[in-house]
């Protein structure tokens, strides 16, 4: 082989070798994601608050004066106060609201002024508070207690002055003044109620 010929050959073996691809490099692996916390379990609902227990008059008292205003009264310490000296320390006052256009005059406590909320007398008078069991309420009107069982019979009584059904004491009450048990067609048939006679005795022994 001359030289020329040898010379070509190995500038072929040179250009043929710097034509050869190179192999890629491998690609970098990623680091692993670490796996997504599990979505926490959705917390169950708590119970929910049982309704409280529905409030109930268990007494109520009206006083029914000359001057033809309605007092009402939630207890019977402020009802014996106002019968004892004619005024009530706290009220809140409805003119024109009552049976027959009369002035409305509910006896609060302080408890009533710090709520800001209608007082028990309050409540009763707009049918929003039932009558517990064992109700007993009164109704002083020119002179004479009409003593009660029965809300509703109370409350009919205070606007429209009838008593279909009674029992009358004659001088019985304090300072001689006349008892009138007030019944119902119901309760008329069962006979004096020996109850609410023993209540009106002992509320006014416990008051002295």
């Amino acid at each position: 082989m001359n030289r020329l010929h040898w010379m070509g050959a190995a500038a072929a073996a040179a250009l043929l070798a710097g034509c050869a691809t190179q192999p890629a490099p491998a690609p970098k692996a990623e680091p692993a994601k670490p796996a997504a916390a599990p979505a926490p379990a959705p917390a169950a609902a708590a119970p929910a608050a049982a309704p409280a227990a529905s409030a109930q008059a268990r007494e109520f008292y009206v006083v029914l004066p000359e001057d033809g205003r309605y007092y009402a009264f939630g207890s019977f310490k402020l009802y014996q106060d106002y019968l004892a000296h004619g005024e009530v320390p706290l009220t809140r006052t409805r003119i024109g609201a009552g049976p027959g256009g009369r002035t409305v005059v509910f006896a609060i406590t302080n408890d009533d002024v710090k709520s800001g909320q209608p007082s028990q007398p309050e409540q009763v008078f707009d049918g929003k508070l039932a009558a517990a069991p064992g109700f007993y309420g009164e109704v002083f009107k020119d002179g004479r207690y009409y003593v009660f069982g029965e809300l509703k019979d109370l409350l009919d009584f205070a606007a429209f002055g009838e008593v279909p059904y009674s029992f009358t004491d004659i001088g019985a009450g304090p300072n001689g003044a006349t008892i009138v048990w007030v019944m119902n067609k119901d309760s008329f048939a069962k006979g004096r109620p020996a109850e609410r006679i023993e209540r009106f005795r002992q509320q006014r022994q416990q008051g002295k």
